[in-house]
């Protein structure tokens, strides 16, 4: 592939730079071979000329495509080169957050400088047992490497951990170890984990500094050796430590610190067990204040020393001997502060009574005047003479810091030891994994003898590092049969020749050390004549003589010689030692024990002459290059993983990568070293199926062949046509640097040529169809404007025609309106005037028609009347005249009797009348005749007039028998007048008489009224205060039942979250037990006995044993194994479980109780909401019928004041007119107004009575219920009644309608439920005051007991007192949980002898039926007529039970349990078989009343079931088959109990069949506490089958071919768990689902308790996808999104053909779905973000960032997440309140919940098949 194809036009390269290093470029003009310029623009905008060198012709390094940019692995990278790795490290730790990048076989960590969530117990459990390249780059993944390596090839591993100081090396070897004690069991020793992470904390407290770079700096080297046994599980460990920097001790630069230890004790030097050291501020100190940093930023240094001390503890070291190494260490800060005085210039002092002086010497035990001696002064031996010298003041300094540092040195080594002998173990060590932790390549501007001992280290690692890498590359060319070439790579061997080889720098500084007068000068001349020459790695400054300059690997460095002779040598007084040697302290002469055994001359610089003699301490050097071959064995024995760590920047900033310093640790660990081997073999490698799926694009059809080896070959044939470019291997593809771009290049380019295609088909459609679209948009417009136009000119006409007929017809319309309205009202006003004059006209006839017939009645009985009166005055005065006149004339006529004259008289006046007789009757004749005349002619005319007047008679007739009948009513309505007459006046007198009493009455009302209004006005003023506290109150309810709610949710949750803690307790307290049984049968066996080991696999090996397996104990299948477990055991009496069962039943009540309290309140609530909606509607009719009252009220005044004007007129006696008449018309009207009337007054009456009972009661109701019907009490005593006013009178007379009296009935009765109100209010709030003092009461006590409780408890320490709280707690919860069990016994007592009682009146009450009906069926059949019946012999009746001989309960278990296939009973037999039989046996042993029976056959059941499960735990269908059959045997004992909670559903017969002599609620307990083992044990296995399918099939297998495209990857290949032709897909998951559903149904497993196995399942699927998922960066793309929410969709209806999907599994996948859509969802904006944040509800925030930053395009189109979008994401998603955890727990396991489900078996059908052989069984 020549140069012009890679830097074409568009290319992007990278440009050297001083700032940056390297720069990235572009270029916008074609290369050509020859051309000396390339023309180039930055990312900028800057245009640049990059002039080419025509010796080398090198051209700029080429930049990789942008999807390979931020690989997990370097050596992914298609140009491996420094600018790639540079710019690949800075886009994962900048952009990404990712601080592990993987370089080959090399893990790379980089420093954040801050704490992250990547190191929990979730991320270690999702690394455990999985492959290097299944997963993100992480220390985890190189430790279970090595872990997996060790147990796969039993050979031991390291884990070289190096970088410069501030890398964060101790971390990662920390997390390393972590990594190991958490995936590692413990093997018989107790907390070996926890010892080997516990010296962690010693050794940094020790060995650990601030410095410049690093605030917990390593200040000495560390190998680690961790020993594993057969089960590689840790036993111990060893530990070794290199080069301690001694000299920080005494001396620390500016900004920096000394060890950590003595800021700890500083800190600690307030507790009373420091007080003896008078220590203080760590400013008071020589060795602790020089470099004016005592503090480090959030570090508590009297925190830390607590975690130090605990950490002695736990490594076993005594607190007296903790105490003596803090004396020690207080003794050397005391000792910094020792003065010494100067005296002259070689002589110098310390008095004697120097404060500090003389703590050292107590604190040590020695002389003060000895030691102050000696530290001014110096002992010189010849051969016959010793001489005494005196030091000078600088000399003595130097003596007393370097005592101070031999002392430290001492302490540290000793320390170390102790550590070591704690982590020894006696168990013989199969394999270890050692961790160095070791300074990496170092350059100051001042180097001295450290940074040299560093470096020669450095060199070392990095040989071995390159035989290493190269050996690799060679074993995986000779792996894939490719031709092997050998490779050009840096050695360093003459660099390590020149320091340790004979005339070596080594060499020469011990053989300087060894000369009398040796001195740094002379050393660097021999340097300098021996080595200039002869070793080009060797250089002299030129302006120093006192320097030199080696060529490591990393760089140059110049060395200062100064200093180099004292610290190798390492001297220090004798003198001093002597007297430290000759102290009483135990501990300093332990410490100084090996220079009595090994005499060492460090302090013997002597005159003596003797050439021959010879030091016998090693130096420095010496010692430090044997324990470095020592090392470098050790490692070169192992399999080495190497961890480079890289150190940011020099600022300590958090994510903030410097350039330059990155580049030059990159040079100085290897790592562009391991590059450059790489590239210079075939860095990238592919498998065939990998290429041919990402690069089939640029084949054609015809080109596929069956083979895709040879279309592989045949494709790169035709590409690439330098066949020195690649390699074909067995199984991949080998490629050199610059291929793979080249070839995703052209992928690239006909993707982008297929896209223009596409696009410009796509265009040209759209093209045309708009086109087209438009053409026939425009003409349909035209259409139908064109139409439109044509309708509206219509609609023009058809308006001006319409309009015209509109105003034809309207104006005639108005017109005839006009008309109409004219003649209507003519017509109107004509016919309303005619009404009015013809009603006139009638009303004036009717009027004079009415008076004259009043007028004629009236005159006519007058005259009658005045006719009657004179007739009857002239007949009397006639009668009285004529007497008169008679006795005058018989008088007379007496006289005339007596005379003649008389009669002559008398005969003359008789002549004389007759003749005038005569002459009359003559007249009267001729009158006669005319009168006949007359009289014909009237005749005729009074024959019309008679028939006339005949008429009129009748009428008058008609009249007058009217007015008779009028007339007889008149007397009674005269009677009816008179009696209103009277009862007007005596209403008048009454009217009086109320008058008088109703000003009285409203004198006192008022009274009364302003007295009412006063209480009113209280009363309002209580009322606002009730409601105030009622607004209170219910505030206080809300609030309460808020509270309420939140505890019941909170509650719940403890209680759930109690169950599991119970239940996870139990098994481990089972564990416990049974390990504790395993042990002593391990201590039975003899030890010889071999086992075979226990080994782990490759890929799916899981170091975690089963922790059910390990929880049950183990039974043997013999028939005495039963019973002796049963005497080694207790049945049920375990203390620790009760504790627990009590505590889970009380939380039980008390959510039962709350959740009571909750639903009791809400009814409340509801009720109080109703009656405030019946209040509101009352009210409202209320106020309708007051309208409606005084509507009536009104109407009923209008007819009294009618009523009363009308007795007025009609008894007002100066009235003008009298009373009309009866009969007449106005008497008639007057008499029918009257009575109805009357009847309209009786009906108001009733209405008026009705409404104001009506109303009393609506009153009463409102103010029932109100605050002011709770709160006020009227009091109406003083209020006079009706009575006491006026007792004659009574209350119905008071008024006419009774009105006051009903008004009074009324507030009594208001008065009476008020009253009733209150006193139920008053007893209300006294009960609750009493409650509420009694609570007060108890909590002041509680109060006490824990005032006295937390005073005892301070008094103690920390772990003294959290103990003595937990014993007080658990005692108080034992004595509660106690009593109330005795109550529940003593109430399950009382219930049980109730029930006996009931089954007896039962029994009677059956027999007195049955002898009723036996006696009516004899009466029947007597009279029935007989017939012939076949008589049929009677079936036996069993009773339900099993009986079985005492002592067969061992074999009947060994046949019905242990040897039991679950297969052929589940297959063949009812369900839950083996459970009847022994319920059914059970039954029997209850029947004889015999507990030892019923004891021994349960217990014996348990720990048969125990044993099953223990050795066929991981058999799916044994442990479902016994899950099932324990519950239904849990069921069964609950059913047959008796307890009316269980009995609800059995039959009659069932309730006969129930235990009648035992009461096994205890073993119900036991029985639920082994179901719930049984389901972990379940879920357990169904986790073991279904975690290596999880992953294959939910994220690897590509279910939608061609969706997800592979990417290049590196070294460290991701490896899919299967073989490809036996690839998981999701129908292989959903198989196994679907057989562990079935399994469950056919052991007719309770449904809910499948429902909760199902949930659980789909729990671990969600959690294991997402955890992988999280922590893979290949997955995180949109297509493997897709393909995540197809799977499950799948899922997701597995369930809904099974009927599952109500059972909370669907629920359980909502983070997996959430993370599948946040994968596809777009990511740019910030209503993107806050899409997210509705939507990624189930997800944690940093689960959601984890996902944004691991979001990897696959395909060249998709984009990447933007740093800015993730810091919005940040901002929006801070207010969470979550766990900061990252991992779902893939562990848990939901608390089970074993429900009741009373079987419909009958017990007495039950039979026992002949396979069980239990024929010893038989039934009763």
């Amino acid at each position: 592939m020549a140069a012009s194809e890679l830097y074409s036009k568009y290319a992007r390269v990278w440009l050297p730079d001083a700032a940056e290093v390297w720069k990235s470029a572009e270029l916008i003009k074609d290369y050509t071979p020859g051309d000396q310029t390339l023309f180039l623009q930055l990312e900028d905008g800057t245009e640049v000329n990059y002039k080419i060198d025509p010796k080398t012709n090198n051209l700029p390094p080429l930049r990789n495509p942008n999807i390979l940019v931020g690989e997990n692995d370097l050596t992914a990278l298609s140009y491996l080169h420094e600018p790639a790795v540079l710019h690949n490290i800075k886009v994962r730790f900048i952009d990404s957050k990712t601080i592990y990048t993987y370089c080959g076989i090399v893990l790379v960590a980089v420093n954040p400088y801050e704490s992250l969530p990547i190191y929990e117990a979730d991320i270690i459990n999702a690394y455990s047992g999985q492959n290097m390249g299944d997963m993100d780059p992480h220390i985890f993944a190189v430790a279970e490497e090595a872990y997996k390596q060790m147990a796969r090839d039993e050979r031991n591993q390291s884990i070289i951990v190096s970088g410069e100081s501030g890398a964060g090396k101790t971390v990662s070897a920390k997390y390393a170890m972590r990594y190991f004690a958490t995936v590692s069991c413990s093997s018989g020793e107790a907390n070996v984990e926890e010892r080997v992470l516990a010296s962690s904390p010693i050794m940094e407290a020790l060995g650990n500094a601030k410095t410049t770079r690093n605030d917990n700096s390593s200040r000495f080297g560390k190998y680690i050796e961790i020993g594993f046994d057969k089960k590689l599980c840790i036993i111990g460990a060893n530990m070794r430590t290199y080069l301690l920097e001694k000299s920080r001790v005494v001396f620390q630069a500016h900004g920096e610190r000394n060890y950590h230890i003595f800021y700890q004790l500083c800190a600690s030097s307030h507790l009373p067990e420091f007080k003896a050291f008078k220590l203080g501020c760590a400013d008071d100190f020589h060795f602790t204040n020089q470099g004016h940093s005592p503090v480090i930023d959030r570090v508590d240094d009297a925190k830390e020393m607590h975690n130090t001390r605990r950490a002695f503890s736990l490594l076993g070291i005594v607190e007296s001997v903790q105490m003596a190494i803090y004396q020690i260490l207080a003794a050397i800060l005391h000792l910094s502060n020792v003065e010494v005085k100067d005296q002259s210039t070689d002589r110098s002092s310390i008095s004697p009574d120097n404060a500090h002086l003389l703590v050292f010497c107590e604190l040590m035990g020695v002389p003060c005047e000895e030691m102050a001696h000696w530290l001014c002064h110096r002992k010189i031996k010849t051969t016959t003479e010793t001489y005494v010298k005196s030091f000078s003041k600088m000399d003595a300094v130097n003596g007393r810091d370097a005592l101070a540092k031999h002392i430290y040195a001492r302490i540290f080594s000793w320390i170390v030891g102790k550590i070591n002998n704690a982590l020894k173990s006696a168990v013989k060590q199969r394999s270890f994994i050692g961790v160095l932790d070791i300074y990496g390549f170092e350059t100051f501007d001042v180097n001295s003898f450290e940074q040299f001992c560093i470096n020669y280290a450095n060199e070392k690692l990095q040989q071995q590092f390159n035989l290493h890498v190269f050996k690799l590359e060679q074993e995986e060319y000779m792996k894939e049969q490719i031709p092997w070439t050998l490779i050009d790579f840096y050695d360093n061997q003459p660099c390590i020749n020149l320091i340790e080889a004979r005339l070596g720098v080594l060499d020469l500084l011990d053989e300087e050390c060894k000369m009398p007068k040796g001195s740094d000068d002379t050393w660097a001349q021999k340097l300098y004549n021996t080595l200039l020459k002869q070793n080009a790695h060797f250089e002299k400054p030129r302006l120093s003589n006192r320097a030199f300059i080696i060529h490591h690997f990393a760089d140059k460095v110049e060395y200062q010689c100064l200093g180099f002779l004292e610290k190798n040598k390492d001297t220090v007084n004798e003198e001093q030692i002597n007297v430290l040697k000759n102290s009483k302290f135990d501990l300093l002469l332990k410490l100084f024990e090996e220079d009595e055994k090994a005499p060492s001359s460090t302090n013997k610089p002597t005159n003596t002459g003797r050439p021959g003699q010879r030091d016998n301490k090693k130096t420095v050097g010496l010692q430090f290059r044997q324990s470095l071959h020592l090392l470098m064995d050790t490692l070169n024995a192992t399999t080495p993983h190497y961890v480079r760590c890289i150190k940011p920047n020099d600022h300590k900033e958090s994510f903030t990568l410097d350039p330059v310093r990155a580049v030059q640790q990159l040079r100085a660990c290897g790592i562009l070293e391991t590059i450059r081997i790489s590239a210079a073999g075939f860095p990238s490698r592919w498998t065939y199926p990998e290429f041919f799926n990402r690069y089939r694009v640029l084949m054609k059809q015809k080109d596929i062949l069956p083979d895709r080896k040879q279309t592989c070959k045949k494709l790169l044939e035709k590409l690439i046509e330098d066949q020195d470019k690649y390699q074909f291997g067995k199984n991949k593809i080998f490629f050199r640097a610059g291929q793979v771009a080249y070839l995703e290049k052209l992928r690239s380019d006909k993707l982008r040529m297929a896209c223009v295609r596409i696009q410009k088909t796509i265009r040209c459609w759209l093209a045309r169809r708009k086109y087209l679209r438009m053409r026939e948009s425009a003409m349909t417009i035209q259409r139908y404007v064109r139409g439109h136009q044509a309708r509206c000119y219509v609609n023009f006409l058809r308006r001006t025609r319409a309009a015209v007929v509109i105003q034809r017809n309207v104006r005639m319309w108005t017109t005839r309106r006009r008309y109409r309205q004219q003649r209507s009202a003519a017509i109107k006003i004509q016919c309303y005037l005619r009404a009015y004059v013809a009603k006139t006209q009638y009303y004036k006839l009717m009027y004079e028609q009415k008076a004259v017939i009043i007028q004629k009645w009236v005159k006519g009985w007058l005259a009658r009347q005045r006719y009657r009166r004179a007739l009857a005055d002239i007949v009397l005065l006639q009668s009285y005249v004529r007497r008169m006149v008679a006795k005058k004339q018989l008088k007379k006529l007496k006289v005339e009797a007596r005379s003649v004259e008389h009669f002559k008289s008398l005969n003359i006046g008789m002549e004389n009348k007759i003749m005038q007789l005569q002459h009359k009757i003559n007249e009267q004749h001729k009158e006669n005749r005319e009168l006949s005349e007359k009289l014909n002619v009237v005749g005729r005319t009074q024959s019309t007039e008679r028939e006339r007047l005949g008429k009129e008679i009748e009428n008058l007739r008609r009249s007058e028998q009217e007015a008779r009948v009028k007339v007889e009513r008149l007397p009674s309505l005269l009677e009816q007048l008179s009696f209103l007459q009277k009862e007007l006046k005596n209403t008048r007198r009454e009217r009086d008489d109320l008058e008088v009493q109703a000003k009285v009455y409203m004198e006192e009302t008022h009274q009364v009224v302003e007295e009412l209004n006063m209480k009113n006005s209280l009363l309002n003023n209580e009322k606002d205060e009730l409601n105030k506290l009622i607004m209170e109150q219910t505030q206080q309810l809300t609030e309460t039942k808020t509270q309420n709610m939140e505890n019941a949710k909170q509650l719940e949750k403890d209680l759930t979250e109690e169950r599991s803690r119970y239940q996870s307790l139990l098994s481990e307290h089972l564990h416990l037990e049974e390990r504790h049984r395993d042990l002593k049968e391990e201590m039975n066996v003899s030890i010889s006995s071999s086992k075979p080991s226990h080994r782990r696999t490759d890929s799916n090996y899981s170091s975690n044993s089963s922790e059910f397996s390990q929880s049950l104990g183990s039974t043997d299948g013999e028939e005495g194994s039963i019973q002796t477990e049963e005497e080694t055991q207790p049945t049920v009496d375990l203390p620790v479980l009760l504790k627990f069962q009590r505590r889970v039943k009380d939380l039980e009540q008390e959510n039962q109780s709350l959740w009571q309290q909750l639903d009791n309140k809400e009814e409340a609530q509801q009720e109080k909401a109703k009656v405030e909606e019946e209040k509101t509607v009352g009210r409202a009719e209320l106020d309708l019928e007051t309208l409606k009252r005084q509507e009536l009220e009104s109407e009923n005044k209008k007819l009294k004041q009618d009523l009363n004007v009308l007795r007025k007129s009609l008894t007002n006696e100066n009235s003008a007119l009298m009373p009309p008449a009866p009969g007449t018309m106005p008497y008639d009207i007057l008499v029918d107004q009257l009575t109805s009337s009357n009847e309209e007054l009786d009906m108001r009456k009733e209405e008026v009575l009705l409404l104001r009972s009506h109303i009393v009661r609506q009153e009463a109701l409102k103010h029932k219920d109100s605050a002011l019907g709770e709160g006020v009490k009227l009091d109406l005593s003083d209020v006079p009644s009706f009575q006491d006013v006026n007792r004659a009178t009574p209350i119905h007379t008071l008024n006419e309608d009774g009105e006051l009296w009903l008004a009074y009935e009324g507030l009594k009765e208001t008065n009476r439920l008020l009253e009733c109100q209150m006193q139920e209010q008053e007893s209300f709030h006294s009960e609750k005051y009493k409650k509420l003092l009694q609570e007060v009461n108890q909590l002041k006590e509680e109060k006490e007991q824990q005032q006295k409780l937390l005073s005892q408890s301070l008094l103690l320490p920390e772990d003294a007192r959290v103990e003595f709280i937990l014993k007080h707690e658990i005692t108080r919860l034992t004595n509660e949980n106690l009593e109330h069990m005795e109550q529940q016994e003593k109430q399950d007592k009382t219930i049980r002898k109730l029930k006996k009682q009931l089954k007896v009146f039962m029994k009677k009450v059956e027999d007195y039926e049955g002898n009723h009906t036996a006696l009516t069926n004899k009466d029947s059949m007597m009279n029935a007529p007989v017939r012939a019946v076949h008589i049929t012999r009677k079936e036996k009746e069993y009773q339900g039970m099993l009986e079985y001989r005492e002592g067969d309960e061992s074999r009947l278990l060994k046949n019905l349990v242990i040897d039991l296939k679950s297969r052929g009973v589940a297959v063949s037999l009812i369900p839950g078989l083996p459970a009847y039989i022994i319920f059914m046996c059970l039954r029997y042993a209850d029947s004889v009343n015999d507990d030892q029976r019923v004891s021994t056959l349960l217990n014996s059941t348990i720990s048969s079931i125990k044993g099953v499960i223990k050795r066929r735990g991981n058999d799916f269908e044994v442990v479902s088959f016994w899950l099932a059959n324990t519950c239904r045997l849990l069921n069964c004992l609950k059913q047959y109990s008796g307890d009316e909670v269980f009995i609800t559903h059995n039959t009659v017969k069932q309730n006969e069949h129930c235990l009648t002599n035992f009461e096994l609620s205890e073993y119900q307990q036991v029985f639920g506490d082994l179901s719930i083992q049984i389901y972990r044990q379940l879920i357990k296995c169904i986790e073991d089958v279904l975690q290596p399918l999880i992953v294959a099939s939910m994220l690897e297998h590509e279910a939608i071919q061609g969706v997800l495209g592979s990417k290049p990857t590196g070294l460290r290949k991701r490896s899919s768990s299967f073989p490809e032709e036996e690839a998981v897909t999701v129908e292989v998951l959903l198989q196994r689902l679907s057989l562990f559903h079935t399994t469950m149904s056919q052991h007719a497993m309770d449904s809910d308790l499948i429902k909760q196995v199902v949930k659980q399942m789909f729990y671990i699927i969600c959690a294991s996808t997402l955890n992988h998922l999280l922590l893979r960066k290949d997955m995180c793309s949109w297509s493997k999104g897709l393909q995540i929410r197809y799977n499950v969709w799948q899922l997701e209806e597995w369930l809904t053909e099974r009927d599952l999907a109500d059972c909370g599994a669907k629920e359980t996948l909502e983070p997996l779905v959430q993370a599948a859509q946040l994968l596809q969802i777009k990511k740019k904006t910030e209503a993107d973000a806050q899409a997210i944040c509705t939507m990624c509800t189930a997800l944690t925030t940093a689960q959601i960032l984890k996902v944004l930053t691991l979001y990897t395009p696959v395909i060249e189109f998709e984009e990447r997440v933007t740093t800015s979008f993730i810091e919005t994401m940040k901002d929006l998603l801070k207010d969470r309140v979550e766990s900061p955890t990252l991992m779902m727990d893939a562990k848990k396991i939901f608390s089970v919940m074993l429900p009741f489900t009373s079987s419909a078996v009958a017990l007495e059908t039950v039979q026992i098949p002949a396979s069980l052989n239990l024929s010893f069984l038989t039934r009763i």
